[in-house]
């Protein structure tokens, strides 16, 4: 009986590998996924919001800081990040979860993003360029306009990064630059989940 079992059993394997093609063969992980890698490890974070009008002027930009913790994932392809900030008080003002991962074939890495207090997702792709990880993007702001975004990591180090976000509300026509500033200074080398 359990060999007609198993003889069952290697027969259907046999037979789904012929009707779909043969299981992929184990992918080599490309040198340019290790481009993210700075970001691997626990972070604590000061974020600068780029504030006008009246309400700016008399209290000032809000103090937020924060945390951003990220692991390397997808059998080292790519990187599974989760991005904390809080007011001054600690009331939470955003959480966000991504998934970086590098496209060979495109060379170029992809990223989505979900914002969770909103339940809104949104998508980038970007290359490493002279020191700096570059990402243009789309989602929504948080009145949940379309919005276009163009995001660089910069000034790199083995315990710091600064990333600054741009933003465009009419598809690219105008931007608001330094519209998100993050200081990120490393709290550790690896990243508690």
């Amino acid at each position: 009986m359990k060999a007609l079992v198993l003889t069952l059993a290697l027969a259907f394997t046999g037979s789904a590998h012929a009707q779909h093609g043969a299981a992929p063969a184990a992918m080599s992980v490309p040198a340019e996924a290790a481009q993210f890698d700075f970001l691997v490890g626990q972070w604590e974070l000061e974020v600068s919001p780029k504030v006008g009008g009246l309400a700016a002027m008399i209290h000032g930009a809000p103090k937020l800081v924060g945390s951003w913790k990220a692991w390397k994932s997808f059998d080292g392809h790519g990187i599974d990040d989760e991005l904390r900030i809080v007011d001054a008080s600690g009331n939470p003002r955003s959480l966000n979860h991504s998934l970086r991962i590098f496209d060979a074939k495109a060379k170029r890495w992809q990223v989505s993003g979900l914002d969770v207090y909103r339940a809104r997702f949104g998508s980038s792709s970007g290359t490493w360029q002279g020191g700096e990880m570059r990402l243009e993007g789309s989602g929504q702001n948080a009145e949940g306009k379309p919005m276009l975004t163009r995001t660089r990591f910069m000034e790199i180090s083995a315990d710091r990064f600064k990333m600054r976000q741009d933003r465009s509300l009419d598809n690219g026509a105008s931007w608001d630059e330094g519209t998100l500033t993050v200081v990120a200074k490393r709290v550790s080398r690896k990243a508690v989940r």
